[in-house]
């Protein structure tokens, strides 16, 4: 041990003054240094050229010292890390984890309490945390505020939503940093409940593009125990500051040494296929704490559900709508309900015909007449179904079918019911084989006063997937905060909305045909998302002759999305009788697969286009989608990811000449051509169109 010390000394003092990093390939590059009295402070270059110039790091201690000065450093620690690891369920079979790190260890000259700041550079990004170790100095304390900085030297555009402590439904916006102002934006979006905006506070994950055509995104992972990070932005300056969502009394977080914040990263590439196919939000996630998988298994579904949306029928038993309109006469039903016995059976035999996995029922349980808007704590109990739903023989039904049904737990924001129900709930759900649930948190939050991205919130989502995995059970939240990764931790949650969904183009302004470009290159870097695709009857006015609304895609378009939008969960939402009038398009639907052995980005633009194929896991099947915003397009697509040598079917699902999102956004046509890897294929997309293509190997 004589022997070895000495030179274990030696390394450490050598590291003392290493405070800079880089990627595997050498192009992303870190630096760390103390400014302005022990400030802790970074930058990154790219290829040698700044792109986050110096900014500071910081964090605000309640009725504490401020962490964001007067340190000093007590040693630095460089580590490499390389690994390969298999997703239970993903994009590719398998993920590489590849980085450079850098641990620094502070400590604070006044107090003597140490934080720690730990970089991980990939050769797609950075990533930084801060590190409270444990230490007689620090035990519990509040975060009033956490002051970390990105500082640009650009006027990128960016592709925002305004930063709602409540809501990620948003429509995006596509400006320049000096042009984000929350006071200019249209408030008629459909979204029934908003927050405070702030003037300039943004959500992340903040993609954006410099005037030299440089790709960075702005985002976190690793969200636990701790509130979701939104962004102010300084329109004049360029320099964006964390903004933690408070609580009910303004403190940000609770915290307990040891602990640790979650990651910011930063991702930057000249090729905006990186940021698409980036895996790296996973990678900082702990691996998977879960001993048996066996349950988590790809889902693809229909359900009860598109009907209320566009006003067949409706989700409360008295068939009103209103969900703010109880009384005794209001339980006298009127035939418009839609999760009864018989309708979900009508439901399970399209399933059953179709080789689908699953049904989901919404509004099967009671409490639907007044659920929505007063903070109204006692609501629904996850258990009592309605008179016309009878779970026992539904569920015989589907199990006589093969068909496993899907639970639904609407909320309505009262997570303290919910979490006094939950396990009663899973112990029904057990009961009756259902394998998945979907949960939704419409409304204000109760406990009151919490936000739906505060730290409680934040703990309650996380907790919700562990206490499913407790029951082998699969989770899919809605209108839950974003994901950041805790999917690879808990991959039974196997997928999320928190984002504007496809339900949206049914009752209100919709989505612009160029939403389903922006979401895979920020929404989706968290984890799988429940867009809910698949919509043939596009415009509203089939279901009623006054509604002008309508899904902003042609219906080729939906089809791309199965591809485009990955999701181990995915569902066919139109109605059974839609799909009847044009199986034929149908049948891509029936065909794509969840779960996959590689995914190539082929091509990618925000705002603008999105074209990725997908190998089906274990099998030698490809599938390709290729979307569009609100402009035609033609491109060219070599196939040289198939197998060499093996032959395809390549059946092509496309916009026919006249097709347009507006005008004409049902028209599609079908053609099969046999094609190699050494074939490419011409794709023509119309306005708000896109393009499907299975290939099935020609033995």
């Amino acid at each position: 041990m004589k022997k070895i010390f000495p030179i274990i000394l030696v390394f450490a003092l050598s590291l003392l003054h290493a405070q800079s990093v880089k990627s595997p390939s050498n192009a992303l590059e870190v630096n760390f240094k103390l400014v302005n009295n022990g400030q802790p402070s970074y930058t990154v270059n790219y290829n040698g050229k700044p792109v986050i110039v110096e900014s500071t790091l910081g964090i605000k201690l309640k009725d504490k010292t401020a962490l964001d000065a007067n340190f000093e450093i007590q040693s630095s620690k460089a580590n490499t890390f390389n690994e390969s690891w298999k997703p239970v369920l993903g994009q590719k079979a398998s993920i590489l984890n590849h980085y450079n790190e850098l641990a620094i260890a502070l400590v604070q000259k006044e107090t003597n309490v140490k934080m720690n700041i730990i970089f991980k550079v990939y050769d797609e990004g950075v990533a930084f945390r801060y590190e409270f170790p444990k230490q007689e100095k620090l035990n519990y304390f509040i975060i009033s505020d956490e002051e970390t900085h990105f500082n640009l030297n650009e006027d990128y555009k960016a592709f925002w939503i305004p930063g709602d402590f409540d809501t990620n439904e948003y429509p995006y916006n596509e400006t320049k940093l000096s042009e984000i102002d929350n006071a200019k934006l249209d408030k008629n979006t459909g979204i029934g409940m908003t927050t405070d905006l702030g003037k300039s506070r943004v959500q992340a994950p903040l993609m954006m593009k410099s005037p030299s055509g440089l790709y960075v995104n702005i985002f976190e992972a690793a969200v636990v125990n701790y509130p979701v990070m939104h962004l102010d932005v300084d329109v004049t300056n360029y320099k964006l500051t964390s903004h933690l969502v408070p609580n009910a009394i303004g403190d940000k977080a609770y915290l307990q040494a040891t602990c640790v914040s979650p990651w910011r990263t930063i991702m930057i590439s000249k090729d905006a296929r990186d940021i698409v196919g980036s895996q790296m939000i996973l990678n900082l996630n702990e691996p998977c704490k879960l001993d048996d998988v066996s349950y988590i298994k790809p889902m693809k579904y229909v359900g009860i559900w598109w009907e209320m949306h566009v006003g067949i029928s409706t989700w409360d038993y008295a068939g009103s709508q209103n969900a703010q309109n109880l009384s005794s006469q209001d339980l006298i039903p009127t035939g418009k309900h839609g999760a009864t016995t018989e309708n979900t059976k009508r439901y399970i035999d399209f399933a059953a015909k179709n080789g689908f996995d699953g049904v989901l029922v919404e509004g099967w349980n009671v409490g639907w007449e007044d659920w929505a808007g007063n903070w109204k704590e006692e609501v629904f109990d996850f258990t009592t179904p309605y008179p016309d739903f009878n779970l026992a023989e539904v569920t015989a039904y589907a199990k006589e079918k093969n068909v496993k049904m899907i639970m639904h737990h609407e909320t309505s924001g009262s997570v303290a019911n919910y979490e006094r129900h939950l396990d009663r709930a899973f112990d029904l759900m057990k009961k009756y084989d259902y394998p998945a649930v979907k949960t939704g948190y419409v409304g204000r939050i109760i406990p009151r006063g919490e936000f739906h991205d505060g730290q409680t919130m934040v703990n309650h989502f996380n907790f919700v997937a562990r206490r499913a995995a407790d029951y082998k059970l699969m989770l899919n939240s809605h209108e839950s905060s974003r994901p950041t990764g805790y999917s690879r931790t808990y991959p039974n949650y196997i997928a999320a909305e928190a984002a504007r969904g496809n339900e949206f183009n049914a009752w209100s302004v919709g989505n612009a045909p160029s939403h389903e470009t922006i979401l895979p290159f920020t929404r989706l870097l968290g984890g799988p998302m429940d867009y809910t695709p698949g919509i043939f009857e596009i415009k509203m006015s089939f279901y009623d002759k006054n509604k002008k609304e309508q899904v902003h895609t042609t219906l080729a378009k939906q089809l791309a999305l199965y591809v485009t939008m990955y999701s181990p969960l995915q569902m066919a939402a139109d109605l059974p009788q839609s799909y009847e009038k044009r199986m034929d398009a149908f049948q891509f639907i029936k065909d794509v697969a969840l779960d996959w052995d590689d995914t190539k980005i082929l091509e990618a633009e925000p705002g603008d286009y999105l074209t990725i194929a997908r190998k089906t896991k274990g099998k030698e099947t490809w599938f390709l989608g290729a979307i569009s915003d609100e402009n035609a397009r033609k491109s060219e697509i070599a196939l040289d990811f198939l197998t060499k040598g093996q032959k395809y079917k390549a059946i092509i699902y496309e916009d026919a000449k006249d097709a347009d999102w507006k005008n004409n956004p049902m028209a599609y046509k079908i053609r099969t051509v046999e094609v190699t890897n050494k074939s490419k294929l011409n794709l023509v997309l119309a306005p708000g169109g896109g393009t499907a293509v299975s290939f099935e190997p020609i033995n």
